[in-house]
């Protein structure tokens, strides 16, 4: 199936997607912080430059998206069907990459946390997920 967008439409669209500062994010943050914790962003000497940084409790957060981040059993994470070999081996990256990082950032000694971007739509749920900080 072909993309139903000219190339100029879509490269505005993609050009919306935030990195930083997403919607998810900001629900983390505003949680976090009304639960007392007090935390760093984007920290760029660690690995991956995690989306939160609580260094008093040598933990980070990365909330990550469902669909860029490839969120196991979730239905936001099905890969597009068209122009499939680009968007696979894309995806994959992303998930080796998340992996590597997590890996680097157990070997310095921090503890880390993922939150999906779903998990963000249950304030409650994901309010007892950070209380076992």
């Amino acid at each position: 199936m072909a993309d139903h967008l000219t190339l100029e439409k879509r490269s505005w669209n993609m050009s919306l997607i935030r990195s930083t500062d997403t919607k998810p994010e900001i629900i983390v943050r505003k949680l976090l912080h009304s639960l007392g914790y007090r935390f760093r962003l984007h920290k760029k000497g660690l690995p991956g430059k995690p989306d939160i940084v609580l260094k008093k409790h040598k933990t980070v957060i990365f909330v990550h998206g469902c669909f860029w981040h490839q969120h196991k059993g979730c239905k936001r994470s099905n890969i597009p069907k068209s122009n499939t070999s680009y968007w696979k081996p894309k995806l994959n990256r992303n998930v080796k990459r998340d992996k590597k990082h997590k890996a680097d950032l157990k070997r310095i000694g921090w503890k880390t946390i993922v939150i999906w971007e779903c998990e963000t739509k249950n304030l409650g749920k994901l309010e007892k997920k950070i209380k076992k900080i």
